[in-house]
């Protein structure tokens, strides 16, 4: 190694490696057992590791499930999206993310059944979606509900795919509910308000 080069990246730390382990076994618990019945005993022998660590990290099972099912949505930025292509890009977007990330189907899953989960749920909608919706829809006062309906289709089919498992809805491509559902998403965030 000559002076000029930089120096090798530290290696990762144990902890690191303990708290990833710890999230991703609450994630796989919390989808499959509930917040009720998910116990730090359960979540630490799925880690393999001791229940005293999982406390240590994250103090009671309120802090672990907040931490686990911290989540961005990755939305793009309000002004990156076309008004008139919003709902095609919110329903893709979404399909991707659900496609590719468990966690969002724990949250939906704990959600339906527990009030912190709900919470989460609907401060994470609120937090990511509702600037988009402020953006696009035609009176920013219904942004709110607009964004209520187009988050209703869109966990939805997250409920009925991913949850659920309704075989006609496992079976339909991305294409295909791209193009079911992107003109309902785009109506509810851009069309005039019904009379």
């Amino acid at each position: 190694m000559n002076e000029n080069s930089p120096p090798p990246p530290a290696p990762p730390r144990r902890s690191d490696a303990t708290r990833t382990a710890i999230l991703d076994a609450a994630r796989e618990r919390f989808a499959a057992d509930g917040y009720e019945r998910a116990t730090i005993r359960a979540i630490a022998k799925h880690a393999n590791i001791d229940p005293s660590m999982v406390m240590r990290y994250y103090g009671n099972k309120e802090g672990l499930f907040a931490a686990a099912m911290a989540i961005d949505l990755k939305l793009p930025e309000p002004g990156a999206l076309s008004r008139e292509d919003v709902g095609r890009a919110l329903v893709t977007h979404f399909l991707g993310m659900w496609e590719e990330n468990e966690v969002l189907t724990a949250l939906l899953r704990v959600g339906a059944t527990n009030q912190a989960g709900a919470e989460r749920m609907q401060g994470i909608f609120a937090d990511q979606l509702l600037p988009l919706a402020h953006r696009v829809c035609p009176d920013p006062e219904q942004a709110p509900a607009r964004a209520a309906l187009a988050s209703s289709q869109l966990l939805g089919l997250a409920l009925t795919r991913y949850v659920l498992r309704f075989p006609p809805a496992v079976a339909l491509s991305p294409e295909e509910l791209v193009a079911w559902l992107a003109p309902t998403v785009q109506r509810y965030l851009t069309a005039p308000h019904p009379a």
